[in-house]
């Protein structure tokens, strides 16, 4: 009997990628709108990619076996 294939989570694959060290990195939030009340600062700081949090990185993973 085959062994079942795992799937991607395509909706995490959308959003994550993987840097060379094997942390995922991800977009931040509150970029889409309301952007007049929020300061040049906050915005500019927002246009950075982050990086998942260590706590969550497992079930990241587990969510994009093939990354």
């Amino acid at each position: 009997m085959a062994k079942l294939k795992l799937k991607t989570n395509k909706a995490a694959a959308k959003r994550f990628k993987v840097t060379g060290t094997g942390k995922l990195k991800r977009s931040k939030a509150y970029t889409s709108h309301i952007l007049t009340k929020k300061t040049t600062k906050r915005k500019r700081n927002l246009r950075h990619a982050g990086l998942v949090d260590k706590t969550n990185e497992k079930q990241m993973k587990r969510l994009l076996p093939h990354l």
